[in-house]
This record gives C-alpha cells, structure tokens and sequence, in this order.
C-alpha cells in the first residue's frame, strides 16, 4: 500500500493561512488607526506609548493650569489699573481741596467723594 502527499496543496494551504492572518492584522490596524492594537503586536513599542500617553495628559494639565494662572493674572492687572484710577482721582480731589477757594461745602463733597472712592477701593479688594 501506498500513501500518497499532496505537498503542493499543503504548502498553498499554509500560505493562504498566513496570508489571512497577515491580512486579518493589517484590517484591525486600518480599522482602529493604531499601530499598536495590543501588546503582542510590540511591546516595547506599547510601553514607549503608554509612557508617552501620560507625559502628553500630564501637559496638558500643564496648560491647562497655566491658562488659569494668566486668567487670574489678567483679573488681578484689571482690579490693579481700577484702583490706580481711582487714587488718581483722589490724588486730583485731595489737590482740588487744599485750594483756599472752597467753602466747607465744597470740602464736605470732596470728602463724600473721597469716602465712596475708599469704599470702591475696598470693594475692589475683597
């Protein structure tokens, strides 16, 4: 008796079947946009990734802060340029008020206005 094999067909068999796999690999990486899908696929390749994953969202915290901190800086720069206003208009008040011109009256309505700009001052500081 006589055993025969087919080793042609065995051979296209085991290259279709690679073939598949290989094609299988390349749809899964098409599909997600990722070079690495999982860690067999290269795991040093994976690590270096993860790694960098967590450096890219720890700068985004990063400037994510550092767009809170401008904000708090510009709210700080406009509560700074309004008092600056207002001790020049008490500095102009308080020059307007050593003038030997003004009544009592006059000096009792530059001091009403120097007090509403104090309070405005407080204001701006809390």
């Amino acid at each position: 008796m006589r055993i025969n094999h087919n080793l042609s067909a065995l051979n296209a068999w085991r290259q279709i079947t690679l073939t598949d796999s290989d094609m299988k690999k390349v749809l899964e990486r098409l599909s997600s946009g990722l070079k690495i899908n999982r860690a067999s696929d290269d795991a040093a390749g994976l690590a270096i990734s993860e790694k960098m994953r967590g450096q890219i969202k720890g700068l985004e915290m990063a400037v994510k802060n550092a767009q809170d901190a401008i904000s708090l800086i510009q709210t700080a720069e406009g509560a700074l340029n309004e008092v600056h206003a207002i001790l020049q208009r008490m500095r102009e008040l308080a020059v307007q008020a050593a003038s030997d011109t003004n009544t009592d009256v006059d000096r009792s309505s530059i001091q009403a206005e120097l007090d509403q700009l104090r309070e405005e001052i407080d204001r701006i500081a809390r």
